[in-house]
């Protein structure tokens, strides 16, 4: 128990959960063996910090430490960047080049978002897991490394083998120790306490009296799903530290910095099912209501700098196309034009295919084409942009 503490203390994780002590126990456990660990668990729930957890307690602590996010890095690199390439071996291979196995030997290699690699690059991992070897790209020389392997994922691993998606012999070198990281959800005696730790850090961070809750603000935080976890509630806690003037936060008020969809509470799912395309399909889909509404609130704000037409009549957050054209004066017909201009014509998405296929539409219009800037404003992995793009038949 009392290495729990100072672990937890050392990497400022919060929680006394007894799913999040038996993750933190199989950690310390596994660390001083050099056995390979896949970290499971749904985005935003800390993953991140169990690798490290496992360094440090380990034989190889003074070693290096080398974090990957693989699903980061463009298909046709990431041989390149893991293995390292030779001169010449492709365009723009200036120099020879170390890979990240190459520069962690010794130490332990971090794999973040492992189910996003490539079939190419999951048998060159699986080479590198059994033997220990790796090949250049652009070499013919095999080459030696020593490193400790620890990965992670928020997809369903066994879902993407049978879909022919992951090599199935690399997801059992690789699960040689699963770690399931529970939801938020899973453990609501934390929340609280996350949710103060983190309004306490942004009013220390920025002189500010720190935010409290009453009782049944605090009941609703509780009892909230948290479809976004720790990163979601973090989030949270800073807005209505920023935002809010009164430091006593009420329900309503909190209710307001909720996705209205959860706030009853959404099971539990079991497994690392799906949750990474689920909460990017949720991320689009509340990305587009926010869109809407800031469309229609700028549509507001510049009809009334056209001047001089009184007060007008509020608008919902869903206002029919009529209604909103329907605010400007009828003698003034250019000005009518204009605002139709602006107004998009297109129907609202049907469905959900449709809206994502819109929103990734627009981001990939206000970013100019670019899918990294895409991906970034979208919430998601570039590799998770471009997969999206070619399922819903996107011509960019």
């Amino acid at each position: 128990m009392a290495d729990l503490v100072s672990i937890k203390q050392r990497f400022g994780i919060i929680g006394n959960s007894e799913l999040i002590n038996r993750a933190l126990e199989i950690a310390l456990r596994v660390a001083p063996t050099d056995l390979t660990v896949l970290i499971t668990g749904e985005s935003g729930v800390g993953k991140e910090f169990f690798p490290q957890v496992i360094h440090s307690a380990s034989a190889r602590k003074h070693g290096k430490y080398v974090a990957v996010n693989c699903g980061a890095i463009p298909e046709g690199t990431i041989d390149s960047e893991l293995f390292g390439h030779e001169k010449g071996a492709f365009t723009g291979a200036v120099d020879s080049r170390k890979g990240y196995f190459e520069e962690a030997d010794g130490g332990t290699i971090f794999l973040d978002e492992v189910g996003e690699l490539p079939l190419s690059t999951q048998v060159r991992l699986l080479r590198v897991l059994q033997t220990g070897e790796f090949i250049r790209v652009g070499s013919a020389r095999v080459q030696k490394t020593n490193v400790r392997v620890v990965a992670a994922t928020n997809n369903n691993l066994l879902r993407a083998i049978s879909e022919g998606r992951f090599r199935e012999d690399l997801y059992y070198r690789l699960a040689t120790v699963p770690i399931s990281v529970p939801a938020l959800r899973e453990r609501p005696e934390d929340i609280y306490l996350l949710f103060r730790k983190f309004a306490s850090d942004v009013a220390v961070r920025y002189r500010m009296p720190a935010i409290t809750l009453d009782a049944a603000a605090r009941n609703m935080l509780e009892h909230y799903s948290w479809p976004g976890n720790v990163r979601q509630l973090k989030n949270v806690a800073e807005q209505i530290s920023a935002i809010e003037a009164e430091r006593d936060i009420t329900a309503p008020i909190l209710e307001r910095y909720l996705t209205p969809d959860h706030k009853s509470g959404a099971p539990s799912v079991s497994g690392a099912a799906s949750f990474d395309d689920m909460n990017t399909e949720r991320e689009i889909l509340y990305k587009i209501l926010f869109d809407m509404r800031a469309d229609i609130n700028e549509l507001k704000q510049m009809l009334y700098r056209m001047g001089g037409y009184g007060a007008m009549q509020p608008i919902t957050p869903e206002p029919p196309r009529q209604e909103v054209t329907a605010l400007l004066p009828k003698p003034v017909s250019q000005q009518v034009e204009y605002a139709e201009e602006i107004i998009d014509e297109n129907p609202i998405p049907a469905t959900k295919a449709d809206m994502q296929r819109e929103q990734i539409v627009r981001a990939l219009r206000r970013n100019g084409g670019s899918r990294r800037a895409a991906a970034a404003e979208l919430f998601m992995s570039e590799r998770t942009l471009y997969r999206r793009i070619k399922e819903l038949g996107i011509e960019e």
